[in-house]
């Protein structure tokens, strides 16, 4: 006959089944369990802004489709630029709409995103609820930050996207025109099209980073979002004083348009490899704040 031998007073109860080497528990807490991406992502997917802002997305390109067969040939103001050629084909398109974008629509779009989306949690006061749920405060951050750069890539491949499929509608498939004479192959055109897309991603991190910042510290989603907007009109005005000489190589926007330099007959990289470098290391610092204020907040919301 076999007893069940009960431990004894101070001795830890034996543990139950072993699988892989690990004690197996049914139904115990377990960090890795706590707010899911797919959980998160259907969350924020659900939220009126993301729908209104991935719409915003895809009618641009046919707006401006409109607006250029209503408006006839397109002229610019004596400077060759993408404008002039915007209507040579598809992929002319497609970067006549990145470049109209990139200054604030697409900017807007990732400072939604991100800044949105602590923010929302704490104005809505329920944010204490996810930590006790329980949460890690530093699992939550991650998730939550995924989610918003998953979104925050989407959004900036959607815009591209579409206006080579609104492109091809209007303006047929051919080889690039460039701004200043002479043409890329198309099969060329499409791995320089993969590097401005790629840059562009890179340009914005330095927005992501602010706006999921601001989100940390600021219980109002309206201004975490309108403060990462803020800092790049700043530095737009900023980087239009030439008087700041080589200062102004330090601004998160000055290099963000430098992804025109894969439309030369050879690609420069010297300004997307600085663009990257300064993008990147404001967003390392930023994210670093986000992460270490929030572990050390007050959460009373």
């Amino acid at each position: 006959m076999t007893t069940s031998k009960e431990p004894k007073a101070g001795e830890a109860p034996a543990a139950g089944p072993v699988s892989g080497g690990r004690p197996a528990t049914e139904g115990g807490y377990r960090v890795r369990r706590t707010l899911p991406l797919r959980v998160e992502a259907i969350r924020q997917f659900r939220r009126r802004r993301t729908l209104v802002a991935f719409g915003i997305l895809l009618v641009l390109p046919w707006v401006l489709v409109g607006a250029f067969m209503i408006g006839g040939s397109p002229s610019g103001n004596g400077v060759p630029g993408l404008v002039d050629v915007a209507t040579a084909g598809a992929l002319n398109f497609t970067l006549f709409a990145l470049f109209v974008s990139t200054g604030f629509l697409l900017v807007v779009a990732v400072a939604l995103f991100c800044g949105d989306t602590v923010a929302s949690e704490a104005g809505w006061s329920s944010l204490r609820y996810l930590l006790a749920a329980p949460v890690p405060r530093a699992r939550l951050l991650r998730q939550k930050l995924i989610v918003a750069l998953a979104y925050s890539v989407a959004a900036v491949l959607t815009l591209p996207l579409m206006s080579l499929v609104a492109g091809t509608a209007a303006f047929g498939w051919a080889d690039v025109e460039l701004p200043t004479g002479g043409t890329v192959p198309t099969s060329t055109a499409l791995g320089r099209m993969a590097i401005v897309i790629g840059y562009s991603l890179v340009a914005q991190l330095v927005v992501a980073a602010l706006a999921f910042l601001l989100s940390v510290v600021t219980d109002s989603p309206l201004g975490a979002v309108g403060g990462a907007v803020g800092l790049v009109i700043v530095s737009n005005i900023l980087d239009a004083v030439t008087a700041l000489g080589s200062w102004r190589d330090f601004l998160p926007t000055h290099w963000m348009y430098s992804w025109m330099d894969a439309l030369q007959p050879q690609i420069q990289w010297t300004g997307m490899a600085k663009g990257a470098a300064i993008s990147v290391a404001y967003a390392a610092v930023l994210l670093a704040l986000a992460f270490r204020r929030f572990q050390t907040r007050d959460i009373v919301s």
